[in-house]
């Protein structure tokens, strides 16, 4: 039977540490996790742990994606019509992923970080309603799951020029695969004729 410092010294060990970025609101989580020759353990959500950094999104819906090597999903938002933030984590093999400002009067208006993803340092990243998402597969072959704080709503989705200029994101890939959709994307000119997301202190509106 476990005494009560065992599972005091377990529950330390699953705290999690809250990087914050360049970008405000964008949020690198680092979650402690157990690894033995059986496997590892992690607990990748816990409610409390991340609503004390200030993350208190109400995730309802879960995705889950499979990519080969060079493939590059982005970038994506949803409008204030319904806004969504992502939480993501790379389940299998290696990511990098992108988040991209697009909250217009910010003072980081068309920035971005990036992050690498993958199985062995189980990182997420929040990536909240304001800002355009993307990633590209570094690995042969990866997974990417995250959790949505908004439904998947096609009236409300927009797409980002994933190799707008004016954006110079640094992929790492240099030819990678895109979609139809994604190859359509509008470049942030276009963007701020009609822009999804106003930057004011204090939030979005």
């Amino acid at each position: 039977m476990r005494s009560r410092n065992d599972w005091q010294r377990r529950a330390d060990a699953l705290e999690i540490e809250v990087s914050k970025t360049r970008l405000e609101g964008v949020l690198l989580i680092d979650t402690r996790f157990f690894r033995d020759e059986r496997g590892f353990f992690i607990e990748n959500y816990h409610q409390q742990r991340f609503a004390e950094h200030g993350i208190t999104a109400d995730f309802v819906q879960d995705n889950h994606s499979g990519s080969n090597r060079g493939v590059l999903r982005g970038l994506h938002y949803q409008d204030m019509t319904a806004p969504m933030g992502k939480l993501v984590r790379c389940t299998a093999g290696a990511i990098q992923d992108v988040a991209v400002d697009l909250r217009v009067g910010s003072p980081t208006f068309g920035q971005w970080v990036s992050a690498e993803l993958s199985q062995q340092n189980m990182r997420q990243i929040w990536v909240p309603p304001g800002f355009g998402h993307g990633f590209v597969t570094l690995s042969k072959y990866a997974e990417v799951q995250y959790k949505c704080s908004g439904f998947y709503t096609p009236s409300s989705e927009g797409t980002i020029a994933w190799n707008d200029p004016d954006l110079k994101i640094d992929w790492r890939i240099p030819e990678p695969q895109v979609s139809q959709r994604d190859r359509q994307g509008m470049s942030l000119a276009a963007y701020l004729k009609q822009p999804a997301f106003q930057y004011h202190a204090g939030g979005l509106r």
